[in-house]
């Protein structure tokens, strides 16, 4: 009786939430527009702001044609000086905490910085909004009546400044959670924060078996490992077993769809809802608000203005810029960010379509650098992941990480694209499975669909299969394990498919 009472009273909480999300599905331009003018406000003492009279600034117009479209070089500069403690760079405060992101393909970490607002305004409220779309879904949850699992990542302190400290976003979270929240969450705190992720995937094994665990939050990929360690330790096969309870899995950072037979078999309970969360080390941006639906609500009320690049201009001198009242649906759009801690006009690196402009909903369509344009086929990653989902229907194989790569005109070799996949399941007919995959890639694609014409120019897609744990070998041996890192699925070069292929 004492859950349940407790979970009403939770619910109620988040019910008070439903307003403010009302508004700015009803009022996206006005959202942006106020939200934009209080951003200027408070940064225009930083140096920054000083740098673009952000004072004088009245409208978007003038943003956009005075401060500059930055990548994380170009902010570099401004950040370095931040983790050295100094205050009013970019944003108006000292910022003491950043968010670590490796860029996936790059060996060079980014520290984005997460200041006071930032984590209450965004990251704190997009959870928050998150939940709220959630019950409004499914008001018979019994959500709060058990724990949310989430794999969180490490904290670290900077060698030039001990006071500021960087570790992934969820790790951030995790040190900062009001008291209140760590009531609903497993694993403990010092288990959460491990730095050792061989102890730490073991030790949330360990703790969590025997856990009433109602919700699981995090990448889907990383997810698993848990899921499938615990089901050693229990001796068992499927999670409903142990979690009789669990009903939500909010999931991001990866497409979900190479994974859903995975999960459906781990789990197989047919009210288990699956909602997709569109968060990074950068912010919480969007999440699925619609039962029936993929596509994400967009918050636009939450501490980020946001810019949008058509895609085929993207990379030219003097891009068109479009603001939230500009974009057309079924449109790519390359996505810019300014923040409430101090990134300004910053290229996140994701490509979005909109799916509906009121309420503004999006789909995650692929990366700016992870896409392959090697012969002029344009293939993002979402025609990948829906070409790799229709294989496997129907060659009954189910896929556990795959990447892609172009390979170039060579002396004996016409040019192609060579995928490294790596199979839970592997199809019943390899030939059939290489065979669907290229004929859903022309019909998702027709700029692939032309260069595949007759072989005259891109003949058919080389699929190697790769041992399992290849992958992870391969992102361990990078530095890359943990719930931020993700396999770049597709590549303009073969830097990593070359990588890869040494670990056989």
């Amino acid at each position: 009786m004492g859950f349940e009472i407790i979970h009403k009273t939770v619910c109620l909480y988040f019910s008070l939430n439903e307003k403010s999300i009302n508004y700015m599905m009803n009022n996206p331009i006005d959202c942006q527009r106020i939200l934009l003018s209080n951003l200027l406000r408070k940064a225009e003492k930083t140096d920054w702001g000083r740098q673009y009279d952000y004072s004088s600034i009245k409208d978007w117009e003038t943003f956009k044609s005075r401060v500059p479209v930055n990548d994380y070089q170009s902010l570099y500069p401004y950040i370095e000086r931040m983790i050295a403690g100094e205050k009013n760079v970019l944003w108006h405060d000292t910022v003491k905490w950043f968010s670590k992101s490796s860029g996936t393909s790059g060996s060079k970490s980014k520290f984005i910085p997460v200041s006071k607002e930032s984590l209450l305004e965004n990251n704190y409220k997009g959870g928050r909004d998150t939940f709220t779309l959630y019950l409004n879904n499914c008001p018979h949850s019994k959500l709060f009546t058990g724990k949310c699992f989430s794999l969180t990542g490490t904290l670290h302190h900077f060698e030039n400044n001990a006071k500021a400290h960087c570790g992934d976003v969820s790790a951030i979270l995790t040190n900062f959670t009001p008291f209140w929240v760590n009531y609903f969450k497993t694993p403990s705190k010092h288990i959460a924060l491990m730095k050792n992720w061989d102890e730490k995937i073991d030790a949330f094994a360990q703790y969590m078996k025997n856990q009433n665990v109602t919700a699981m939050a995090g990448v889907p990929s990383w997810i698993l490992i848990i899921l499938k360690r615990i089901l050693e330790l229990r001796q068992t096969n499927t999670i409903d077993k142990i979690w009789a309870n669990l009903e939500l899995f909010m999931h991001g950072g990866v497409n979900f769809t190479p994974y859903v037979e995975q999960y459906k078999s781990l789990i197989p309970n047919e009210k288990m809802y699956y909602q997709e969360i569109y968060n990074a080390s950068e912010g919480y941006f969007a999440a699925q608000d619609q039962s029936h639906s993929k596509d994400m609500l967009l918050f636009l009320n939450n501490g980020i203005f946001y810019e949008f690049i058509p895609f085929h201009e993207f990379g030219k001198e003097n891009p068109t810029v479009l603001s939230i009242e500009d974009v057309q649906l079924n449109e790519k759009y390359v996505m810019l960010i300014s923040t409430n801690a101090g990134l300004w006009r910053y290229v996140i690196g994701d490509v979005v379509q909109f799916t509906s402009t009121l309420p503004h909903r999006i789909v995650i369509i692929g990366r700016t650098t992870h896409y392959i344009n090697a012969f002029g086929e344009e293939l993002m990653v979402d025609n990948a992941e829906k070409a790799i989902e229709a294989a496997c229907k129907k060659t009954t194989a189910e896929v556990e990480e795959y990447t892609a790569a172009p390979i170039y005109f060579q002396s004996n070799t016409k040019v192609a694209h060579q995928w490294l996949i790596e199979f839970k399941q592997k199809p019943d007919n390899f030939g059939m499975f290489i065979d669907i995959l290229d004929k859903e890639l022309m019909r998702l694609n027709s700029d692939y669909e032309a260069k595949r014409f007759e072989d005259i120019l891109l003949q058919q897609p080389v699929v190697q299969e790769v041992p399992r744990g290849t992958f992870i070998q391969w992102m361990a041996s990078k530095g890359k394990l943990g719930g931020q890192f993700k396999v770049p699925r597709l590549s303009n070069d073969r830097k990593i498919v070359e990588d890869i292929l040494k670990i056989e």
